[in-house]
């Protein structure tokens, strides 16, 4: 499958060369990326470009780009890098992870079945499991406003946000990126793309931030829906699942193991409390490969 050179309206400030890519589309329960491997070909993309590949009418389509490249240091195996639809670099993405995991495994980049990774913001761990699904240590979650970053109190679980004179209670956590975690009583009816937008840009998070609506079944099974920086609602978030599951945790709402119905399937989440790493298990497929011409 080829695409066609670059369209649109930034194609006229892009017309002085072209090359083309190689590229695979892969989803982890419907998050949708485009995969480059930047260990085989040299990739140095321009957010225009990345903007193209993600755009559903004029380019491929997805939610993020992930660009594989070689290890930069001797105790990891690779590097990946992400790109949201907007064509912004973030640090991290629990789907992603997984389809990385995958991909690299498909592509005959490894022969390992569990992988040591650097992102952005740390190292994860992503494991093949035998009955295909992707095991991830998504590393420890920061809760220190500084880390997040978040303009916040401290040692405070639970935090006010002043959204349009409306108080709302989150919690905030990082899980490599920043989260804001509040609890609704229906997911259907839950304010997504009214608090999501302005939430995400609210002046207390400096860098924006990812908000996850959770609704609590019992202690172990929880709904989710996750409105992503740069982004948009989209069909799973696997850091916003990390995130949410540790809100609940927290609060003594949830215990590990916690299952997590996203929009677009199911994730296991453990996490043992404070100090240790969280676990993310779920789906990673590949959908189809092609080239692109930019």
């Amino acid at each position: 499958m080829t695409f066609g050179a670059l369209q649109g309206p930034e194609a006229t400030t892009q017309r002085t060369q072209t090359m083309k890519l190689h590229f695979t589309k892969m989803q982890g329960l419907g998050n949708d990326f485009v995969v480059l491997d930047g260990v085989r070909q040299r990739i140095d993309l321009s957010p225009a470009q990345l903007r193209f590949l993600a755009d559903r009418k004029f380019g491929i389509g997805c939610d993020q780009i992930l660009l594989v490249e070689a290890a930069p240091r001797a105790d990891v195996d690779f590097r990946y890098r992400i790109f949201n639809a907007d064509g912004g670099e973030v640090e991290q993405c629990g789907n992603g992870a997984r389809c990385f995991a995958r991909f690299v495994v498909e592509q005959g980049l490894t022969d390992k079945r569990e992988i040591r990774v650097e992102t952005q913001r740390g190292t994860i761990v992503p494991r093949l499991e035998d009955d295909g699904r992707v095991c991830v240590d998504m590393g420890v979650p920061e809760f220190a406003p500084e880390r997040i970053p978040f303009r916040g109190d401290a040692g405070r679980i639970v935090q006010t946000l002043d959204v349009d004179g409306e108080a709302v209670e989150i919690t905030a956590v990082s899980m490599g990126n920043p989260h804001a975690v509040l609890r609704v009583d229906d997911i259907n009816a839950a304010p997504v793309h009214e608090l999501g937008p302005k939430i995400e840009h609210h002046p207390r998070f400096p860098a924006r931030v990812n908000v996850g609506f959770l609704h609590v079944i019992d202690r172990h099974r929880a709904q989710l829906r996750v409105w992503e920086r740069g982004a948009g609602e989209t069909q799973a978030c696997g850091t916003g699942a990390c995130a949410a599951a540790v809100a609940a945790i927290l609060q003594g709402w949830m215990h590990t193991p916690v299952t997590l119905d996203l929009p677009g399937g199911r994730l296991t989440i453990e996490w043992e409390g404070p100090g240790h790493s969280v676990i993310m298990t779920g789906p990673a497929m590949r959908v189809y490969e092609g080239q692109v011409r930019l």
